[in-house]
């Protein structure tokens, strides 16, 4: 995705769109090229495509997710999704244009062209598909196409005290705050293997009505598929999502230690140390899972030392020693809003922002730096 783009090559305005100019922009009649998906109006032609969104901000239905990005969101008839999914070119080699408008209003406005970045299907059929606009909006004019929507609330940081004091209840109340419950039953958990240490056991517990916890991006392995690793040391409780690395306990017939080490390991390297313990890492992992999981994201370039500390100024420290040898990790915090920042070599450090509501981001919003992406 580019830039974040300043005012001055910002679309600042749009202009109104008269839909009797439709058929022109899609190169003829449309009235067999006109489609519903997910509540916006498609209309294709020979010439081009134009899509039509209602001015909202919901998660679930087609509309402006932010300054550059547009949703859509299926499922899509068969020829809408061919066109998005293939090259579609004109007679002149060029690509057909895709033209997005949004109604606001009693109007309707014309933003601009966009291009197809990703497209998700499900057997054949588009589920979901993400566009770049050509020229990225204004923040002005993006909260006229994308109103926001007020936060009912937003999950507090009163975990954060039990950090190093009780960190069963910091691990609850992050996750049963961040995580909305899955309904009033539990699915069945088994505390049969009483050799788990209390942590695990606890993480099972909370995943028996919030199932995320164990399976963002990386993962915790179910009670059932715990293994041992292919020295048959340790026990393997966690893995990488692409299976590069794993995190494991050594393995012993004895009752379970407390709050034992967690060895990092790539499965053709020694092991290493991570510096928290099990209950410390713990709340490491679902930091570091929950704000690559979240809805709403500000992902800047990489930062020097001194812009990450403007970046994180106005944010909680996390008080527990670095997660992940690789790349050492901290956390920063505020209601809905997970930071991680990143280093392999102390001079250039990746941060990335999760949020569970948009307004979170607001206190990144004017920060002097270069997004890769910002959904605030």
């Amino acid at each position: 995705m580019t830039d974040q783009p300043s005012p001055a090559v910002s679309a600042t305005s749009a202009r109104a769109f008269d839909v009797e100019r439709v058929p022109a922009l899609v190169g003829g009649s449309v009235t067999a090229g006109r489609h519903t998906v997910g509540l916006a109006e498609v209309a294709m032609g020979p010439g081009g495509m134009v899509i039509i969104l209602d001015a909202h901000d919901a998660r679930d239905r087609s509309g402006v997710w932010n300054a550059e990005e547009i949703r859509l969101i299926g499922p899509a008839p068969e020829a809408i999704t061919e066109r998005l999914m293939g090259s579609p070119w004109d007679g002149d080699g060029r690509l057909l244009p895709i033209h997005i408008a949004v109604r606001t209003g009693g109007e309707v406005l014309h933003l601009d062209t966009a291009q197809v970045s990703q497209v998700g299907t499900s057997d054949g059929v588009l589920s979901d598909c993400e566009l770049l606009l050509d020229t990225p909006l204004s923040r002005d004019l993006l909260d006229r196409v994308r109103p926001r929507s007020s936060p009912t609330a937003l999950p507090g940081l009163g975990w954060l005290g039990s950090v190093n004091g009780d960190r069963a209840t910091a691990l609850d109340q992050f996750l049963t705050g961040w995580y909305p419950s899955t309904g009033d039953t539990e699915l069945a958990f088994s505390s049969s293997a009483s050799r788990l240490p209390d942590g695990l056991k606890q993480l099972y517990r909370i995943s028996t009505r919030r199932p995320s916890v164990l399976d963002v991006q990386n993962r915790i392995l179910p009670e059932s598929h715990l293994h041992s690793d292919p020295l048959g040391e340790t026990l393997v409780f966690g893995v990488e999502n692409q299976g590069g690395f794993f995190w494991s306990l050594l393995w012993t017939m004895e009752e379970a230690e407390p709050d034992p080490t967690v060895w990092f390991r790539v499965f053709d390297e020694e092991p290493i140390a991570e510096q928290e313990p099990l209950s410390g890492f713990l709340i490491q992992f679902s930091l570091f899972e929950a704000s690559m999981g979240a809805d709403y994201l500000a992902l800047p370039r990489k930062l020097t030392a001194g812009q990450v500390e403007q970046f994180t100024q106005a944010l909680r420290p996390v008080p527990l020693r670095p997660f992940w040898p690789w790349a050492p990790t901290h956390f920063y915090v505020a209601p809905g809003l997970v930071v991680h920042v990143s280093s392999e070599d102390g001079h250039e450090f990746d941060v990335w922002a999760g949020a569970t509501h948009r307004s979170a981001l607001d206190q990144l919003a004017d920060l002097p730096v270069d997004w890769i992406r910002f959904d605030g």
